[in-house]
């Protein structure tokens, strides 16, 4: 799929998680349409409900989608539903998430296709919610669910949620649909020492954005426990300090300075009107709330019988703003201050590398470690750090979207033996060009591995600061280097593919001779590369070896020397490459710009080895003394 130009993440969640074979006639109608990758299916025999994941082109998810919820329809029948997720269909939600080559309001024309089409064939109520919604109260997935299945018959007859598309008819056997178009959801559920639900409810309005109903004086360490807040005259209560304000406006005003929330968007999600002077009046005798932890975040409690322990079901809707580790420490804490203990955590269906990267490098920070280490390492951390796999096992390479790009069988995925006996053999590929990046990037790796190994004990936190800088470019450009080791073999891919354009007339010779020559100037690009990123490699050896522990300065030296490999290696390349290429204006701006890059990388060789020399000399003779 790395290919595909435009990519769409499909997840719809269906009302059927205990029978296998239902299950896999869905799937099957997914993985139908060519196009589309199946990249997960999660059912949950305790919601009773699959949350299935699939990648293709925009027209493709589309197709495959339609034909999903069509089969639901015909194989789930949801007057015999049951089950700990609230859900109002067969097919209950449908999203398109925008993976890359699209945007959000691309995935909101989807969702609108899908729904006017799934409403006119099928006859289901479809309502658009999240980024797609044609009304704002129609924005909130909780709000357009309200009531679930067993209200749906009498939200069908209110004017004010007439469904977007397909009847205003209840159809008890599929229910209605909710379509729509949003930004990465990450479903992502911790799990406790306990079978009690109300312990994980308790977390889990603390965590939410809509947080709880406010509370003072609880009796013991639960919330809940405490005695309801009611907005009075004259009284406001604040649900998140023992402030009381005199009028409602001084109470928004409080929230906002001290607690930064705004109170009408919390009571809002609380479905409480503000919007009028009438209706801030009518709040005296109601409940008063507290606003939760985070933003972008929803929140129940359930218990799983599986796993026979409570669980907090959370959605996080913008992992940007609220990152799966922040909820994961904060839900530590307040279970701690219960009690609990969570046990774990798991990610239902896909999370985007980014936000499992930065869990990664979050959790080897506190630990005092450099978080600039190669990204396999930093996943894994997260990995153990969030416990993903309590409950079950959680494979990196399956449940993770986004992963840096690698070649699959490319030669960085070789053992150091097998690599050099395959550049040892009569082909000419792997050749200078791949060794030349291979030098590069292990001048860039022993950089940052001496920079990794200094950080924690540097004597002061400017050197501190400089060391982590260190590590983060040298990893950078490491990971760049390494790709390019498998990019050289491929450099000349254009080339060749020019050979092989027709030559019978005139126009087809000047059209394979103008593709020939573009092909040549996309071979210089790879060598070229290398000589930059290696150069850079070189000049983080000599930051290194000077900020470094003076026990490795050997290594900086080292690396900064086959960093120089990988320079001169690659302007090699790019020198045999110009010979026969026709523009002697590109030819020019390459040699000069070349020399440049040669004479910078000359220079610094020349100034590390003769620093290096005299400080070990130097060692050498207080040794003596």
């Amino acid at each position: 799929m790395q290919g595909a130009e435009k990519i769409v993440e499909c997840v719809p969640n269906f009302s059927e998680g205990r029978d296998l074979a239902k299950i896999k006639q869905i799937t099957d109608a997914i993985e139908s349409v060519a196009g589309v990758e199946l990249m997960d299916v999660d059912p949950g025999p305790a919601t009773n409900r699959t949350v299935v994941t699939f990648i293709g082109d925009p027209e493709a998810a589309l197709e495959a989608a339609f034909r999903a919820i069509e089969v639901a329809s015909r194989i789930i029948d949801m007057s015999t539903h049951h089950g700990a997720h609230p859900r109002m269909g067969a097919t209950d939600v449908c999203p398109f998430v925008p993976v890359s080559g699209l945007t959000l309001d691309d995935c909101v024309a989807l969702a609108d296709r899908l729904g006017e089409r799934v409403g006119r064939e099928l006859a289901i109520p479809v309502y658009l919610y999240e980024s797609a919604a044609k009304t704002g109260t129609r924005r909130n997935l909780a709000m357009v669910r309200k009531g679930e299945y067993e209200g749906l018959a009498r939200k069908l007859k209110d004017p004010a949620w007439a469904p977007d598309y397909g009847p205003s008819e209840f159809n008890a056997k599929t229910g209605g649909t909710i379509i729509g178009a949003r930004e990465f959801l990450i479903a992502y559920n911790i799990t406790l020492n306990s079978h009690v639900k109300d312990h994980a409810t308790d977390l889990a309005f603390e965590l939410r954005e809509k947080g709880r109903v406010a509370r003072r004086n609880p009796t013991n360490a639960y919330y809940s426990s405490g005695e309801i807040l009611f907005y009075q005259k004259d009284r406001f209560p604040c649900g998140n300090c023992d402030h009381d304000a005199v009028t409602f406006e001084a109470l928004e005003a409080h929230c906002q300075q001290m607690h930064s929330y705004d109170l009408r968007h919390l009571l809002m999600l609380n479905d409480i009107d503000t919007s009028t002077n009438e209706a801030v009046q009518a709040l005296q005798g109601q409940k008063a709330y507290r606003a939760g932890y985070f933003t972008e975040c929803k929140a129940i409690g359930w218990v799983v019988p599986e796993y026979g322990r409570a669980q907090l079901s959370i959605n996080l809707t913008d992992y940007h703003a609220t990152p799966p580790h922040s909820v994961l420490d904060a839900t530590r804490q307040l279970a701690l201050d219960r009690g609990l203990v969570v046990t774990g955590s798991e990610i239902v269906g896909l999370v985007p590398f980014q936000a499992l990267y930065q869990a990664g490098q979050h959790y080897l920070s506190a630990m005092g470690k450099s978080p600039f280490v190669p990204v396999e390492d930093v996943l894994k951390m997260a990995v153990f750090s969030m416990g993903l796999s309590d409950v079950s096992p959680f494979d990196i390479e399956k449940k993770v979207i986004g992963l840096p790009k690698q070649f699959d069988k490319g030669l960085m995925t070789l053992s150091a033996a097998s690599f050099i006996e395959e550049v040892s053999r009569d082909t000419p590929a792997p050749g200078g060009g791949s060794i030349a990046a291979f030098a590069g990037s292990l001048g860039a790796a022993l950089a940052s591995m001496v920079a990794n190994l200094t950080q924690g004990k540097a004597a002061t936190r400017a050197v501190e600061r400089e060391l982590l800088a260190i590590a983060k470019e040298a990893q950078k450009v490491k990971d760049a280097l390494i790709l390019a080791v498998d990019e050289d073999t491929n450099a000349f891919n254009g080339y060749m593919e020019a050979l092989r354009l027709p030559k019978s007339t005139d126009s087809e010779k000047k059209a394979r001779s103008e593709a020939m020559q573009a092909g040549l100037k996309e071979a210089v690009a790879v060598p070229l590369s290398t000589a930059v990123l290696s150069l850079e490699a070189m000049k983080l050896s000599d930051r290194v070896a000077t900020a470094g522990n003076p026990n490795s300065l050997t290594d900086a030296l080292v690396g900064c020397a086959v960093a120089y490999t990988g320079v001169r290696g690659g302007l090699w390349n790019v020198m045999i490459n110009l010979k026969d290429i026709k523009d002697s204006v590109f030819v020019d701006e390459m040699r000069k710009y070349c020399a440049l890059i040669l004479a910078e990388a000359q220079s610094l060789m020349g100034k590390v080895g003769d620093e290096g020399d005299a400080r070990l000399l130097a060692m050498i003779e207080a040794k003596r003394k």
